[in-house]
């Protein structure tokens, strides 16, 4: 039977027994996690999983190459290895008047990218239900797949293919309506990855340096240096050099080249003109990025999902062309991909 934790302010964290094509890598695993400063909750999971870039000038973002699907074994463009793919999307898709995916335009999109790791924002979903969130989850990545949920009105969320060994929050000192979402995956070799699903406000540019400042207070305190360690969602930045980014650069790399669409666009608001999304890489993790490919398509720095744009559409199923277009659809997925040293559950997707 699937196994439920409740958490006072990370209500929905489980993991979900393991579907027969996927079996656990190495049994199951379990932790528990101290509160973390900064008003962050305690949690504790238990349970097995499954499976499981970088960047690229505008007009140079796409490269064709015969196949489809995942590979689990590839050359990185950072430090050369071979290993498992590991596919980090960045998703606020809400769509229509109540910031949920209740429409199903954004389940769509992440559907049809095959994350293993999505960091996801405002994830309301029916009546917000324990099975609610054990329902989106398994659309959204399968059976064996677990949710980390943040608190609040438009909480932020780590849905992973790998064992979630411990998850929680950290306050956001700007908002009371969502937090900072983090959780310790057991993905595949020797080091853990550190996932973190954030919502930065769009009011001011010093606002969301106060944030990104807060994030790397916590982060420092709590994530050992040369620990893989990702950071996405919706930053809602108006440029590339924003000052919160400039903050973030004490753990992350912040340079281009970014993720683009097929024509170089790598801008990720619905009219495509500002960088609001971001999958943001620790430099150890950074080493490890590797081509997106979907379908027979290379994508050098990471993809952009627009569904407007994106051709052939039928690689990116079920995902429709007017997804991206859905009424008040305020933002593009961003998709990268690392390289890890293991091997895979699966070969990826649902």
């Amino acid at each position: 039977m699937r196994s439920l934790t409740w958490l006072a302010l990370l209500p929905f964290t489980w993991i979900a027994c393991s579907t027969p094509e996927a079996p656990s890598p190495g049994g199951s695993s379990s932790s528990s996690a101290s509160s973390s400063s900064g008003g962050g909750t305690s949690a504790s999971t238990t349970g097995s999983g499954s499976t499981g870039g970088a960047g690229s000038t505008r007009g140079s973002s796409v490269t064709s190459g015969a196949g489809g699907g995942s590979s689990s074994s590839a050359s990185g463009t950072g430090g050369g290895t071979e290993g498992t793919r590991l596919r980090v999307v960045a998703a606020n898709l809400t769509s229509g008047n109540d910031q949920s995916y209740d429409p199903g335009a954004g389940l769509r999109i992440i559907q049809g990218v095959h994350a293993d790791v999505v960091l996801m924002q405002e994830v309301n979903y029916g009546l917000d239900t324990v099975e609610d969130m054990r329902k989106i989850t398994d659309d959204l990545c399968g059976q064996d797949c677990t949710m980390a949920r943040g608190a609040g009105q438009i909480p932020n969320a780590v849905i992973s293919r790998y064992p979630i060994l411990a998850s929680g929050a950290w306050v956001d000192p700007k908002v009371e309506n969502r937090d900072f979402t983090w959780a310790r995956i057991d993905i595949p070799g020797p080091i853990d990855l550190w996932a973190v699903s954030v919502h930065l406000l769009t009011s001011s540019e010093s606002e969301r340096k106060d944030e990104a400042a807060a994030l790397v207070v916590q982060l420092q305190a709590m994530v050992p240096p040369g620990d893989l360690l990702v950071m996405g969602g919706d930053f809602n930045t108006k440029s590339r050099d924003e000052a919160a980014l400039t903050t973030l650069s004490a753990r992350f790399s912040v340079t281009g080249p970014y993720a683009a669409d097929g024509a170089g666009n790598d801008n990720t608001n619905t009219a495509r003109t500002k960088p609001y999304d971001w999958v943001l890489a620790s430099p150890e993790l950074r080493a490890l990025e590797t081509p997106v490919r979907v379908g027979a398509t290379y994508f050098k720095a990471g993809l952009v999902v627009d569904t407007r744009v994106y051709t052939p559409l039928s690689d990116l199923s079920p995902a429709e062309t007017t997804d991206s277009d859905a009424p008040n659809m305020q933002h593009m997925a961003v998709v990268r991909d690392f390289l890890v040293v293991g091997e895979p559950v699966t070969s990826g997707g649902i």
